[in-house]
């Protein structure tokens, strides 16, 4: 294959397909501040330098308000083509709304996570959420696990109980984690950034920072998408606290491509690419260069925002194009009512537009690394890059099945693969 043309730099594939609730919170919190964080009209209880535990309970006017909407949907006109080339088929769309408006139920989600260790935090002067479940196991390892877009923290409920307890899902006792989910900036409950400057290197300090409040001195971090990205970011900043990392998505892409010698993966990962940019890559685009125009539609109608979403669902899982083979309705609504309800279509865009220079230039990331790669993936990476990229990768698998969203398509590969990846890295 001909690649004379072709040079990518890492972060220009980010900027092409990287990173491939609650509007009102009545929180039961033990922080008596005044200042107060809003989300969708309702407010959030204020971070303190602490963690503070919290309890959602959305009011059941905003999620009336939701249905409302949904019942009174001005519809576009059908697509004149039988696919998914112009994009969501209003068929398809039609199906999920109706199944959101009359039988999806918030409140199940809510009361998991409720069940689960929740927390906010202020950090670099933004309040951070995050989710700190601990095993019961004596020596777990330390594990903070960053999700991405259009993710959330929705897409780990599946792995929790595995990681956390491996004695009762297969695993042994020395396989166990303590778990720390963090939400990211602008996503879901933490606040939004009203200030710019927060790239995935300011977030990947930020998770060091509370790391270390929460008192681990030694940790591992993984993470897809965005996560993948502030992941690579920690790495490349290398805490003393760090002992490695496990990416679901790693870009390896070399500053310029050779014009020959290319093996056969290699040569893929130059299709994938080309494929992404040309078929993929408008969303990244639009939020990359003006994330608050299409905030102002995704932020008034669910339905867009569920479109805009549900195609991600479509084209990025291993589905064969069906995602409800490898996700529920359940589960997909899951995440975009989180984002509905807290209104973060827009500032979690801003990701993107923060993140458009060519951040990871500077080449290799020396700390110990663990790469899985899934069948489909947006890009998957060649195995030769990876190491380039990734001097000390002691573990480097391609799995058998699974796309973008790993941890929420296949938990079961997915706790295979970090249990494997982090095995070294234990000691």
């Amino acid at each position: 294959m001909t690649t004379t043309e072709l040079s990518i730099k890492r972060r220009s594939f980010l900027k092409a397909g990287a990173a491939a609730g609650a509007a009102a919170l009545a929180s039961a919190l033990t922080a008596s501040t005044p200042a107060r964080a809003a989300v969708r009209g309702i407010e959030l209880p204020a971070a303190t330098t602490e963690p503070t535990p919290f309890q959602i309970h959305v009011p059941q006017a905003q999620l009336d308000d939701l249905r409302s909407r949904l019942a009174n949907v001005i519809w576009p006109n059908k697509e004149p083509v039988d696919d998914w080339s112009q994009g969501v088929p209003l068929a398809s769309m039609r199906e999920l709304t109706d199944y959101w408006r009359d039988h999806y139920d918030w409140r199940r989600v809510e009361s998991r996570l409720n069940s689960l260790g929740q927390h906010r935090i202020e950090i670099d002067g933004l309040g951070i959420h995050f989710l700190h479940i601990r095993s019961k196991h004596a020596n777990a390892l330390p594990l903070l696990m960053t999700h991405g877009w259009p993710g959330s923290i929705v897409e780990f409920m599946k792995v929790i109980d595995p990681l956390t307890n491996p004695t009762a899902h297969g695993g042994r006792a020395e396989d166990a984690f303590h778990l720390v989910l963090p939400t990211l900036p602008g996503y879901g409950f933490s606040d939004k950034p009203t200030t710019t400057g927060w790239d995935d290197a300011r977030v990947a300090r930020t998770w060091n920072t509370l790391m270390v409040k929460l008192g681990y001195r030694r940790y591992v971090a993984q993470g897809g998408d965005w996560g993948a990205c502030v992941t690579t970011a920690l790495g490349q900043q290398q805490p003393k606290e760090l002992a490695g990392i496990h990416l679901n998505w790693a870009f390896v892409f070399p500053k310029q491509i050779p014009t020959s010698g290319l093996l056969p993966d290699e040569e893929q990962a130059v299709r994938d690419v080309a494929q992404f940019r040309e078929k993929e890559g408008s969303y990244y685009h639009q939020q990359a260069t003006k994330p608050q125009t299409i905030g102002y539609a995704l932020s008034d109608s669910p339905v867009g925002l569920a479109a805009w979403i549900y195609e991600k669902f479509h084209s990025w899982t291993d589905s064969g194009g069906k995602p409800e083979r490898v996700l529920t309705r359940d589960e997909m609504l899951d995440d975009i009512t989180l984002y509905w309800l807290t209104d973060t279509a827009a500032s979690s865009a801003r990701m993107y537009w923060e993140n458009q220079g060519d951040l990871y230039a500077a080449g290799q990331v020396n700390v110990p690394a663990a790469v899985s790669v899934f069948p489909h993936e947006i890009f998957r990476a060649p195995e030769r890059w990876t190491r380039d990229t990734f001097p000390q990768l002691v573990y480097f698998n391609k799995v058998e099945k699974g796309g973008h969203f790993a941890a929420f398509e296949q938990p079961e590969i997915f706790v295979r693969e970090l249990r494997d990846g982090f095995r070294k890295m234990r000691t």
